[in-house]
């Protein structure tokens, strides 16, 4: 069989990520399988995407809407607030790819049981189970989450960085856009083929680690710190600004629900198969986008995400006072740009912490900036929700003057991509 030779590797991964040169062929290797394993994972993560097919999954089988109720909670706070707990752990290894490999296994495990409860069990039992299979994979993803930029930041140089996951997130979006085309058409209605869907994603994520496994990490000098190391919070300034932006710019990932409930259409099937449709065609155009423009500012792409994000939701509010958003055009347009808002935060967040963290301190950096996030959504999503009650409206109304506050907060950030690594 014939072999790849560095040449060509590199003549690849300078192509997808505009590298001049500068990148050797160790890192165009490491490059190469971070894109790939990312995408996989990415790809994973669309087949089980709580908001849509675990929540219609749930409801088929008759699990109680209490329990339906606790999907998105479970998967997002899970994944975010245990990691504080989980930086030092990371930084005592010398070799850490395998704190990534382990926690993408484990998702792998998490979606194999979430599959195995929908096909033996209903009601209570099967929504319970559900829940506790999806809390194992939330926590797997935390250690994932935690590991990954330390990672990054040791295999792959700074400009490169964002090109590197913006490719992963184009690609595998392309995979979930035909998923949600299936869903919207109708030809997926039925619970087997989402079961077998969840399966497949249970693969997906074991193959990512296989691939990750292979990746060339250096050994890093293990550090000692406390479980609870907040000194970064406390000494850092900029890090204080660039959590409390990312705090406001959660905006963009709690808005797109509350443009779905003005749209209307036929059922919540419906209305949430468009979210995933508008979430994957975004993904598609704009991840890759975003993170060329990340390599170059991701302080820039925050300011913009943020603002971008803004106008799409305050245009949602004009078009719902107007009775516009029960169409098949308005509605989705809006959705598509606040999902376009979106992908730019999480690219530019993730950039923009990878470069201004020490390299010795990544994780605990992530942790910290995570954890506190967790919290900041959960502050955030209690705020919509109060505002809510007078309407999706005045929810959507106060999520676009959070996310400008966001994006004002962003200005105050220091260019990070031209300082030494």
């Amino acid at each position: 069989m014939a072999t790849v030779s560095d040449s060509e590797v590199r003549d690849v991964y300078g192509t997808l990520t505009d590298d001049d040169g500068e990148a050797s062929a160790r890192e165009a290797r490491n490059g190469l399988r971070h894109m790939i394993s990312l995408s996989v994972q990415k790809v994973a993560d669309g087949l089980i995407e709580p908001k849509l097919v675990l929540a219609w999954l749930m409801n088929a089988l008759g699990a109680p809407a209490v329990l339906v109720s606790l999907l998105v909670p479970i998967r997002e706070a899970g994944a975010l607030l245990p990691q504080i707990l989980l930086a030092g752990f990371v930084e005592a290894r010398a070799i850490r790819k395998w704190v990534w490999v382990a926690g993408c296994a484990v998702q792998g495990l998490g979606a194999a049981g979430i599959a195995l409860s929908a096909l033996f069990f209903e009601g209570w039992v099967a929504g319970v189970a559900i829940c506790l299979s999806l809390a194992v994979l939330a926590l797997a993803r935390a250690a994932c989450s935690v590991s990954y930029k330390d990672i990054l930041g040791k295999t792959v140089g700074k400009t490169r960085r964002g090109s590197v996951k913006g490719v992963a997130g184009s690609a595998s979006s392309a995979a979930v856009l035909v998923f949600a085309l299936l869903l919207i058409s109708g030809l997926l209605q039925d619970r087997g083929p989402l079961i077998a869907a969840v399966a497949l994603a249970a693969g997906l994520w074991i193959a990512a680690a296989a691939i990750f496994s292979t990746l060339e990490e250096q050994r890093s000098e293990p550090q000692e710190r406390a479980a609870l190391d907040l000194t970064p919070l406390r000494e850092d300034a900029q890090f204080r600004r660039f959590i409390a932006a990312r705090g406001a710019l959660t905006a963009t990932a709690l808005a797109p629900p509350y443009l779905v409930l003005l749209s209307g259409g036929d059922g919540a099937l419906q209305q949430l198969g468009a979210l995933l449709l508008a979430s994957a065609a975004a993904a598609f155009v704009s991840s890759y986008v975003w993170g060329r423009l990340s390599d170059r500012s991701s302080r820039k792409v925050l300011i913009l995400s943020g603002l971008s994000g803004s106008v799409a939701m305050a245009a949602a509010v004009i078009a719902g006072a107007l009775g516009w958003t029960e169409g098949l055009i308005v509605s989705p347009l809006i959705l598509f740009v606040m999902q376009i808002a979106y992908q730019g935060v999480r690219v530019g967040r993730s950039t923009y912490l990878v470069d201004m963290a020490p390299k010795d301190s990544r994780s605990t950096y992530s942790a910290i900036a995570n954890t506190s996030i967790g919290v900041l959504l959960i502050a955030a999503g209690a705020f919509g929700g109060a505002l809510s009650v007078g309407g999706a409206l005045w929810a959507l109304a106060g999520f676009a003057i959070l996310s400008a506050i966001g994006a004002v907060i962003a200005l105050g950030l220091k260019e990070v991509e031209r300082s030494a690594d």
